[in-house]
């Protein structure tokens, strides 16, 4: 928390509308707040924290004791079945794991492998007998485990990996082989020293028939601790970042396994060979197997989003402290008074907490599928996409902003100890593990123009030039359809009319809706020749693409800001409504900035409109300026979790001393006279 001392003079505005700092913590911390609080109260242990002064192997080491204590701590249980000593409560799970960040990000994500990768495969793709056989061991540790799906020759293109897995009806058992360098699955967490089995995906083959990817369960150590025949490993080594956990290379020289570890909830093989699912499309087979895993991704969206926020807690923590040059007033101005300071720093406040509403409707979505309330084809499919749109977005915000908050701090930024080096160094891996971000971002715009097709086959131009985008958050969130201002296209003229009135709720969202709705439309008018060219199909998607991602990211941001918006509507205090509205608008207003070229050149706004974009950012900047320390206190993070010394309070303590020393000397009257000044006088 941070000294009511520290705090600037507070203005009449501040005064007017106070935050309500308490209210906003529980927003912020959202659905699974209670089980927020309860990791967070844990990991106060200093046991938990990263040591910075150890070496990776030693490093490695305390992060694997570190995940005993998780056991020990029935930190790990949330998601398992009640049967196995779990709660079955997969939203508090996610929201439990994430507060792990803060402690150390390999803490976060070796667990995450451990028990929402490895585990989750086994739980999610599994059947009881398989449960019953790995999960106590997988939930106690004492089945450390590898996910081992990524190759070093296919990353993203799952479905294109080149690890066999082949049947042979004599011994009744699968034969696990990585055919060449390019299969090696590479990248893995637990792989190169502590995993001692894995879930291995690979291509089942049967009676000659290549039946798509497939998890089986694949011992990598016998019981003496030795690696089994056939299996090969491989260290990593140092890494840019995560060097807590022992990152490895596995391959495998026709490793046996029996036919029951083939993990066949979705498909399996009987004793002589043949193949049955309950779903008949291969492809649809695979996108739902891997759609039961998209949990990964969920937890980074909401890990990433929380390192942002700890990041801005400790810069403008001492930005409101760090005091340079001198004021008009005589006195050192405050970092925080400047007003590229400001633009900085706030702008990025603001989109944190658009993800971190976003992030708890998102984890909302997940729980309602996973748990089986909202398990329906269509939702699983908008929770995929919702997965692909979000992560990118916070991942990518996270490293901008920690590198932003390591300039915005000097030299005293760039010092480990406050911890906005490691921290991004660690998140580096972020924008590409579960999936490159532009990857993802590249399936949602597909998803739109899908969309857009359904919507508007067999129809003529007239009908294309009214498109109405159907993946609205309304939709998304809540199953509840359109929003009404995503229900109507509108046409050029009257948005022009209409943000000629102002840049208030109504006119961000018109604004970011329109510019969803024309990307998806002109793309998919772009590639309406190829029809069923395959050919020219190919070649206009790849012409197209760079853009349908940027619509995808469009799309992303409008679900964030309507996120945000969804959250300021719940409040009921005034001031504090006030308060968050600014930064809403702040948030969207940036946005709507950041593309100020598309919306100039689409018309939808004029010079003189797109300089009052800029203008207002100022102000509302300006505005924010003396709530900052409220809204990062409302992070809810305290000293264990901060761990910062320029955060702590020793800034404002050091420029309270200069300035009492300076203070005394003058009044002392011994004070030297300024060469400027001397010179003034004669």
């Amino acid at each position: 928390m941070v000294d009511a001392a520290v705090r600037p003079a507070s203005a009449h505005e501040h005064e007017a509308h106070r935050l309500d700092v308490e209210r906003v913590n529980q927003l912020l911390l959202g659905t699974w707040a209670d089980t927020r609080r309860q990791a967070r109260e844990m990991i106060k242990d200093p046991a938990f924290w990263r040591d910075d002064s150890l070496g990776k192997d030693e490093h490695r080491e305390r992060v694997l004791s570190q995940l005993h204590l998780l056991v020990q701590n029935r930190a790990v249980h949330r998601a398992f079945p009640k049967e196995f000593g779990g709660e079955a409560n997969n939203g508090a799970n996610i929201a439990g794991f994430e507060e792990l960040v803060v402690a150390d990000p390999s803490l976060q994500i070796k667990s995450g492998v451990q028990w929402g990768l490895f585990g989750s495969a086994v739980l999610q793709l599994g059947t009881e007998e398989h449960h019953r056989r790995w999960l106590p061991g997988i939930m106690d540790l004492t089945i450390p485990g590898a996910f081992a799906m990524t190759e070093i020759g296919h990353g993203s293109d799952v479905a294109a990996i080149g690890t066999t897995a082949t049947y042979d009806p004599q011994t009744e058992e699968f034969v696990i082989h990585t055919p060449f360098r390019g299969a090696t699955k590479e990248y893995l967490g637990n792989a190169a020293l502590h995993g001692v089995a894995a879930t291995v995906f690979a291509q089942l083959i049967t009676d000659g028939v290549n039946h798509g990817v497939h998890c089986f369960y694949v011992p990598l150590r016998g019981e003496d601790g030795d690696d089994l025949p056939g299996i090969g490993r491989e260290d990593d080594g140092l890494k840019g970042g995560l060097n807590g956990i022992d990152n490895g290379r596995l391959s495998f020289d026709h490793v046996r396994v029996p036919r029951t570890n083939l993990l066949n909830r979705y498909g399996d093989v009987a004793p002589d060979g043949t193949y049955s699912s309950a779903i008949d499309s291969p492809g649809r087979r695979f996108f739902t197997m891997l759609g039961t895993l998209v949990q990964g991704r969920v937890s980074l969206d909401g890990a990433a989003s929380w390192a942002s926020a700890l990041g801005l807690h400790i810069a403008i923590t001492y930005a409101t402290q760090r005091r340079q040059f001198d004021g008009a007033d005589g006195q050192e101005t405050v970092l925080l008074d400047y007003g590229k300071h400001q633009r900085r720093l706030l702008p990025r406040l603001a989109t944190t907490y658009a993800q971190l509403f976003a992030h708890d409707e998102f984890l909302q979505k997940f729980d309602g599928v996973f748990s089986g309330a909202t398990d329906t084809p269509d939702d699983r499919e908008d929770l995929e996409t919702l997965a692909a749109a979000l992560k990118p977005l916070s991942t990518w915000h996270a490293l901008d902003t920690l590198q932003e908050c390591r300039e915005a701090c000097g030299g005293a930024g760039f010092m480990f100890e406050n911890r906005f080096v490691g921290l991004r160094a660690d998140l580096d891996i972020y924008v590409t593990f579960e999936g490159d971000n532009n990857v993802l971002l590249q399936l949602v715009g597909k998803r739109l123009l899908a969309d857009f097709a359904k919507q508007f086959q067999g129809k003529d131009a007239a009908a294309l030039a009214k498109f109405a985008v159907g993946q609205t958050a309304g939709k998304v969130f809540h199953g509840a359809g359109l929003r009404a201002l995503g229900q109507t296209f509108v046409d050029l003229g009257s948005t022009a009319r209409a943000v000629e009135n102002g840049l208030r709720e109504e006119q961000q969202h018109e604004l970011l809706t329109d510019r969803v709705q024309q990307m998806i439309a002109d793309i998919a008018g772009r590639m309406r020749p190829a029809g069923k060219d395959r050919v020219l199909g190919e070649k206009l998607f790849n012409e197209n693409q760079a853009e349908l991602i940027e619509a995808a990211r469009a799309h992303a941001e409008l679900l964030q800001w309507e996120a945000f918006t969804d959250a300021v509507r719940r409040i009921e205090d005034a001031g504090t409504r006030t308060v968050l509205t600014w930064l809403r608008d702040l948030f969207g207003l940036h946005v709507i900035e950041k593309h100020l070229a598309w919306y100039l050149i689409n018309g939808r706004l004029s010079a003189q409109r797109a300089l009052a974009v800029s203008r207002y950012i100022d102000r509302l900047c300006a505005r924010l300026r003396p709530h900052a320390l409220d809204l990062v206190e409302a992070f809810g993070y305290e000293p264990e979790h901060v761990r910062a010394p320029i955060a702590s309070g020793i800034e404002q303590q050091r420029q309270d001393e200069a300035r009492a020393h300076y203070a005394a000397l003058k009044a002392s009257g011994q004070a030297p006279v300024p060469e400027k000044k001397l010179k003034h006088r004669r």
